[in-house]
C-alpha cells in the first residue's frame, strides 16, 4: 500500500515539475529579450577594437538582427512627414522646422564600440565628415535621408592650392536617398563610404553602431570635409590620371566644424541595456 502512494506521489510529482519546467519555458518564449538589449550583446561578443570582417558570421548576424529593428524596438515613434503646403502636422512653418536642431541619443559606449541615435528634422545636415580606422553600422528606422559618401584614393593623391590648401582625392561611393527598406549600409575603415554627409529629405532617425568608437587621444578624431570637382585642382606631373569617369571623384579639403552643424543631446527612452 505504501509503495502505491510512493509510487502516486511520486507521479504527481513529476507532474508539477513536467508543468513548473513548462510554464518557465513559455514565459522564457513570451518574453524575449529586447531588440536593443541583443544588439549589445552581440556587439560585445563581435568587436574586439579591431576592424570586423564583413564577410564573418557574427558581422552578417549583427547585419540581420540590426535590419529587423523599427522606431519602438528603442522608445521612437515615426513622425509625420510634412504635408505640401509647407506646414508640419502642428501647423509649425517648415522654415521653423528647419531652424531645429538634430538629436543625439546616447544608448551605449564603452572601449569597443558605440551605440546611438540620430534624429533629424527636415533639411537638416550632418556635414561631410570621416570615421578614421573606424566601422560603422547605420540602419535608418525612419523617413528619407540622402547619403553622399566617399573613400580616399589610394595611394593618396595630394594637391596644395596657395600654399596652404591641400585637397586630398577620393572617389564618390554613394550619392542616393535611403530609407527603412534600403539595404543596410556599412561602411569600413577603407571601403563602404568612410568619409559621408546626410540631408534629411523629411524627419528621419538613424540607429549607428561605431567601432571601435570616436577617440581623439586614439588618433580617431572627426574630422570635416568641404567637396570640390576633380576639375577644380590639376593633377600634379607624374601623378598617375583616374580610372573612369571624372565626376566619379572629388577632392576633399579639411575645414573647421561648420557654423551650421546644430546637434543637441537627448534622452533615449527605449528599453535600458543590462551591462
Amino acid at each position: 500500500m505504501f509503495s502505491r502512494l510512493f509510487k502516486a506521489g511520486e507521479k504527481v510529482l513529476f507532474n508539477l515539475v513536467n508543468k513548473k519546467d513548462f510554464h518557465m519555458a513559455s514565459s522564457n518564449t513570451e518574453n524575449p529579450p529586447p531588440k536593443v538589449q541583443e544588439l549589445y550583446e552581440l556587439c560585445k561578443s563581435t568587436f574586439t577594437g579591431k576592424t570586423p570582417s564583413p564577410t564573418s558570421t557574427p558581422v552578417q548576424k549583427l547585419c540581420s538582427l540590426l535590419d529587423s529593428v523599427s522606431p519602438g524596438d528603442v522608445g521612437l515613434e515615426e513622425e509625420a512627414q510634412d504635408d505640401d503646403r509647407g506646414y508640419g502636422v502642428s501647423g509649425v512653418s517648415r522654415v521653423g522646422r528647419w531652424a531645429q536642431p538634430i538629436t543625439f541619443l546616447d544608448i551605449h559606449e564603452c572601449d569597443t564600440f558605440t551605440m546611438c541615435i540620430f534624429c533629424f528634422p527636415t533639411s537638416s545636415v550632418i556635414p561631410l565628415h570621416d570615421h578614421p580606422e573606424m566601422t560603422v553600422f547605420s540602419k535608418i528606422l525612419y523617413g528619407s535621408l540622402h547619403v553622399k559618401a566617399y573613400d580616399w584614393v589610394e595611394p593618396p593623391c595630394v594637391v596644395t592650392q596657395d600654399k596652404s590648401q591641400a585637397a586630398r582625392l577620393a572617389k564618390l561611393v554613394k550619392d542616393k536617398v535611403v530609407t527603412p527598406q534600403s539595404e543596410l549600409p556599412v561602411l569600413y575603415p577603407k571601403t563602404g563610404g568612410n568619409l559621408h554627409c546626410f540631408t534629411a529629405l523629411t524627419p528621419c532617425a538613424v540607429l549607428d553602431i561605431l567601432t571601435p568608437p570616436y577617440n581623439e587621444s586614439a588618433g580617431r578624431s572627426c574630422s570635416y570635409y568641404m567637396d570640390y570637382p576633380f576639375s577644380t585642382f590639376a593633377i600634379e606631373e607624374g601623378v598617375k590620371t583616374v580610372e573612369g569617369k571624372e565626376d566619379e571623384y572629388a577632392w576633399l579639403v579639411q575645414i573647421d566644424t561648420p557654423d551650421e552643424l546644430h546637434m543637441r543631446p537627448g534622452s533615449y527612452t527605449g528599453p535600458t541595456i543590462q551591462v
